[in-house]
């Protein structure tokens, strides 16, 4: 009769899921960091929204202001009003400027974060892809040790009944 194979020489799910606990360790740390990276996304678009709201609410008073302005030039107006009203434009043609570079900046951190989104979330899918191959390989193993198994004690049986038919005759 043969010698049984020794178990610690062939893989169980409880091995290969501890042989790939750093794989686990790195998913988990991928999945934070898309989690925050998530997070910033959503806070960058607010903040993008925000200023691209603040300078289209620039651009209609400036041009309401204008239009005021026209309403009065039609009507006449002292040179006192009209360099105030002048003064008054420029003020607001620096505050659109300003608005403008601050939406600018706004979409700009905005296409960063989308790409360290992006990278993230590439991460974590390859990550999660390598985690399944670990899977099926660590079934594939299980499920050959057990053929082996059942290979083995099948041989075993029929040794053992070819002996006994041996002995009785």
């Amino acid at each position: 009769m043969r010698a049984s194979r020794p178990t610690h020489l062939y893989p169980t799910e409880k091995t290969l899921m501890t042989k790939h606990l750093p794989l686990a360790t790195l998913i988990e740390l991928a999945q934070n960091k898309t989690d925050e990276a998530t997070r910033k996304l959503g806070q960058l678009q607010a903040a993008q929204i925000s200023a691209a709201e603040k300078l289209d609410m620039l651009l209609q008073y400036r041009q309401e202001y204008l239009d005021q302005l026209q309403l009065q030039l039609r009507a006449g107006v002292a040179s006192a009003q009209l360099r105030n009203f002048q003064h008054f434009i420029g003020t607001l043609d620096g505050a659109i400027e300003q608005q403008r570079a601050l939406t600018l900046q706004a979409d700009s951190r905005l296409a960063n974060g989308r790409s360290d989104w992006q990278h993230s979330k590439r991460r974590l899918t390859s990550f999660d892809t390598l985690a399944d191959r670990a899977r099926q390989q660590a079934e594939l193993a299980l499920n050959k040790r057990e053929r082996q198994d059942s290979d083995e004690r099948t041989s075993r049986r029929f040794y053992d009944a070819r002996s006994q038919f041996g002995q009785l005759a």
